[in-house]
């Protein structure tokens, strides 16, 4: 199936996907990053567990469509460029084959926007949802990952037996949120 630029997959679709994935893991603990997104994803996942934790980071949405934005890649190779974190080393061209390096079009300013916006309203009646049920978090203090953390380690230590690695307990050496290139575990 082909998806136009900028629409989010078809809530059918990544239901069926996410279902079907997740049934194959009973008795495990979850971390579901950016699902259910929709209040017919959460209705299906509520028919196959109960759901304990919701984090939801309170990014502001410029910052948001700003970093999502600054995406490049190098199509023949998948490689990606971000040009905050991760630039090359002359803006449009890629760092191995000196070919150029694209901008997507769901990339772009007003795409980022466009789903941005459509995301904040289908996401409204999950949000109230969570919160209803009492298991909503949500962090305001910032984006940096070592501010984030020990909040979210916290919540999680609260749900599941907590992490006994030495890692559990660093910043991620990265100053971009979810851009740690480790496991949490």
């Amino acid at each position: 199936m082909l998806i136009p630029d900028s629409l989010l997959v078809p809530d059918h679709v990544i239901t069926r996907l996410m279902m079907s994935e997740l049934e194959n893991r009973p008795g495990q603990h979850w971390l579901l990053d950016g699902f259910p997104r929709t209040l017919g994803q959460a209705e299906a996942l509520d028919k196959i567990c109960e759901v304990d934790l919701v984090i939801s980071l309170n990014i502001s949405f410029e910052t948001l469509k700003d970093h999502l934005s600054r995406h490049w890649i190098h199509p023949p190779s998948g490689r990606v460029y971000n040009l905050d974190f991760n630039p090359p080393h002359v803006h449009g061209i890629d760092d191995v084959t000196g070919e150029p390096s694209v901008q997507q079009e769901d990339d772009k300013p007003e795409a980022v926007a466009a789903r941005l916006r459509q995301y904040k309203d289908v996401a409204k009646p999950v949000i109230e949802l969570h919160k209803s049920r009492g298991v909503f978090h949500q962090y305001s203090s910032g984006t940096e990952t070592n501010k984030i953390w020990p909040y979210v380690y916290a919540l999680f230590s609260n749900k599941i037996t907590p992490i006994q690695s030495k890692d559990a307990y660093r910043p991620c050496p990265v100053e971009e949120p979810g851009r740690c290139g480790r496991p949490f575990n």
